[in-house]
């Protein structure tokens, strides 16, 4: 039984290296719980942004074109997002190509609620797509039954494994066309907890993030049993790419970046209306 005033918290997160890394610290007594019960819950991001839609995780993580569709439920953390500076999803193919071959071409993506779609719209006008999960993609190229693919997550640092090439990187691309990072997945916590809530819970993701990063080596053992079968070296470059300061707090640099997205997709009509960017 929970102690008067303590709430049931449930942390949605893919299962991934460093979405584990950041969260590890939940799993110890190193953070101050202000009283309340984290659990942590899996899913791949794709689900993550649909149950997001529904309300049901009281903080989750969200790619950030979806927060347009949950932005009455929720409200921006303002720390726990996974934004690169000059790398990102890319797009592989089995040879190299334009970018203007590319634009003809059906290109497998991980969901169209994902980051990684909207920012491909934003560089690409126009495109065939189908969805599919994230971690098929990469086989789906290399069989020859798609014939580019959009990847995320450990799929930007293996593709080679597959026999693939970059076409792509968004990460790139945005950095080129906005000077800025590309911010991907958000962390996002429920309105209706309250403002004494929001803020505890707040402060207790934000200590777990900087638990991760000062014991590194604990944190990434952890981080390991997310890897889907990638080793110690991958995991730790991935980790690095996704887990940095600007995990710990957007920064204005961060927050531009942030709105600079947001406001292109409004005018690509990627949301069904005007985004609020509101942060705890």
């Amino acid at each position: 039984m929970l102690a008067s005033g303590a709430l049931r918290i449930r942390v949605g997160h893919s299962p991934d290296p460093d979405d584990a890394f950041m969260y590890w610290a939940l799993t110890t007594d190193l953070v101050d719980a202000r009283g309340h019960v984290f659990e942590q819950v899996l899913g791949d991001i794709q689900t993550l942004n649909q149950w997001a839609r529904c309300g049901r995780l009281e903080v989750t993580a969200i790619s950030l074109a979806a927060y347009p569709f949950v932005q009455e439920d929720y409200a921006l953390l303002p720390h726990g997002a996974s934004i690169g500076s000059g790398y990102g999803p890319i797009v592989v193919a089995r040879e190299p190509m334009t970018l203007a071959e590319l634009g003809r071409l059906e290109v497998v993506v991980p969901g169209a609620m994902t980051t990684s779609f909207l920012v491909l719209r934003l560089a690409l006008d126009g495109f065939e797509y189908r969805e599919l999960p994230f971690d098929q993609i990469p086989d789906e190229v290399a069989s020859g039954r798609a014939d580019a693919g959009l990847l995320i997550h450990e799929g930007q640092l293996t593709f080679e494994d597959y026999g693939l090439v970059k076409v792509l990187d968004l990460g790139e691309w945005w950095l080129l066309e906005t000077g800025l990072p590309l911010p991907l997945g958000v962390n996002v916590v429920r309105r209706d907890l309250g403002d004494d809530v929001l803020h505890d819970v707040s402060g207790v993701l934000r200590e777990a993030i900087q638990c991760g990063l000062d014991n590194r080596a604990e944190a990434l053992e952890y981080a390991l049993e997310f890897g889907r079968g990638i080793d110690a070296a991958v995991a730790d470059r991935f980790v690095s790419m996704y887990v940095n300061e600007l995990t710990k707090d957007y920064g204005d640099e961060g927050r531009k970046a942030v709105t600079e997205l947001l406001r292109r997709g409004e005018a690509l009509g990627a949301f069904p209306e005007p985004v609020s960017i509101d942060f705890v």
